[in-house]
């Protein structure tokens, strides 16, 4: 049975509970995804901790935006610990994203476009020309352009964002909550199966996972409800 296209934001308070919910989740989603808190405080020990003997794949969620050759640098330091993705922000323009893609070639660079936080009033009071639709358009177009193989983008926009870049972009959608699940600190928000069904390729999900009494079980619960959504077995 493959895993679900899940990477289940490990946000641990330490080290040792990250471990554990990566131990718990990974028979059932393909991808944990390790935040800026994390790694700032474990350093590049935290990427071999919750990645085991499993294999699983691992979303490096660093959100990197600097001037070029810092980017690169920093792209090129961690390119070592063999992340399947790692995040910049799309708002650091053409020329940071291709630097950050050429100093790691064998990982996927996925530019945040619009973060799921954002509501179109706080474009406006950031300067970002909206709607948030237009504007996460905008910014997936520049930055597949510039080499960037994936794309974060909230479940809202996944389909038109997939009409902008065709079908080999790999699209990553946060705020994704199962029905009934708190929204949280998220303003643009869908179920799983309302993302897959826009186009999302890999679903961000965290606190409905890790929060739960048995994170392992609640893995396994959404990931059962997207094959049946599938028609999978």
């Amino acid at each position: 049975m493959n895993p679900a296209p899940i990477a289940v934001a490990l946000d641990a308070p330490d080290l040792e509970t990250a471990a554990r919910w990566a131990t718990l989740v990974t028979p059932h989603v393909s991808t944990v995804k390790v935040g800026l808190e994390l790694y700032l405080r474990y350093g590049p020990d935290v990427v071999a901790s919750v990645r085991g003997a499993s294999g699983v794949q691992v979303f490096l969620d660093l959100k990197l935006h600097d001037i070029p050759a810092t980017v690169a640098g920093a792209a090129r330091a961690v390119a070592r610990l063999k992340p399947a993705y790692l995040t910049v922000h799309a708002t650091g323009g053409s020329a940071m994203i291709r630097a950050a893609a050429e100093a790691a070639p064998n990982t996927k660079i996925a530019a945040v476009t619009v973060l799921t936080s954002l509501a179109d009033g706080d474009l406006t009071s950031v300067g970002l020309a909206g709607p948030a639709p237009d504007a996460v358009r905008r910014l997936s177009s520049l930055a597949v352009e510039a080499g960037a193989q994936a794309l974060v983008c909230s479940p809202m926009e996944a389909a038109a964002v997939r009409a902008e870049v065709g079908p080999d972009v790999t699209l990553i959608t946060p705020g994704v909550r199962p029905t009934g699940a708190a929204t949280q600190d998220q303003a643009r928000v869908a179920t799983p199966e309302e993302a897959l069904s826009s186009g999302a390729d890999l679903l961000v999900i965290g606190r409905p996972i890790t929060a739960a009494p048995d994170p392992g079980a609640a893995a396994a619960g959404i990931a059962a409800s997207l094959r049946r959504t599938r028609g999978i077995a």
